[in-house]
């Protein structure tokens, strides 16, 4: 099977090369609009700041191949918020695929006051895919700033100040806010679902 993980400059793209290559499979790191387009499975990670995660996507014509793929995708934390329509950090316009805008928490949220970065392990709930087939609500690892509220695409939610989608999908396209790589057996048995879509 050809996987490749999207390298644009923005993700934390080795750990989930190993967390790939636990399950048995290789992965290839590439900004290759070919290579990407004849993947069979396309990770699409993303670690920092959504403005500037976006201009290099735009600079190496990414923000028009991704939209476009029809193999399964999964965006991974920032790569799932720049799947969205906008974002507030930075005022930013995103991939449009998933019809939400994604928010900044506020520490004074409807279920009580938060820190913000969320850094550490959340309850994931709601489960509503075959990215979760087989598996029961469990705990997941997540480090954000800005989520996605509940829409229509919502197939996963955490709670955190409010409640929020911790997994989104339309069609081919899959987005988690959490780091299955870094979510233990239970996050490489999300991933093991998806190679498997």
């Amino acid at each position: 099977m050809k996987i490749v993980i999207i390298n644009y400059g923005a993700g934390n793209i080795q750990s989930i090369r190993f967390a790939i290559r636990r399950l048995g499979y290789d992965a290839v790191l590439s900004s290759d609009v070919d290579e990407i387009r004849n993947a069979e499975k396309v990770i699409f990670p993303g670690v920092g700041e959504a403005s500037s995660a976006m201009k290099k996507l735009r600079e190496s014509q990414l923000d028009q191949l991704i939209p476009n793929l029809t193999q399964p995708v999964l965006g991974i934390c920032l790569g799932m918020q720049l799947m969205c329509n906008r974002s507030e950090e930075g005022n930013t316009n995103g991939l449009g695929i998933f019809d939400v805008d994604v928010k900044r928490f506020v520490p004074q949220s409807p279920k009580g006051t938060i820190k913000i970065p969320q850094i550490g392990w959340n309850k994931i709930e709601h489960l509503e895919s075959d990215l979760f087939k087989g598996l029961q609500e469990d705990y997941v690892y997540l480090v954000h700033s800005f989520y996605a509220p509940l829409c229509k695409e919502t197939i996963a939610q955490c709670t955190y100040g409010s409640d929020y989608s911790a997994a989104l999908q339309k069609d081919n396209f899959y987005g988690t806010q959490f780091h299955p790589e870094k979510s233990g057996d239970y996050g490489a048995n999300i991933l093991r679902n998806f190679l498997a879509l």
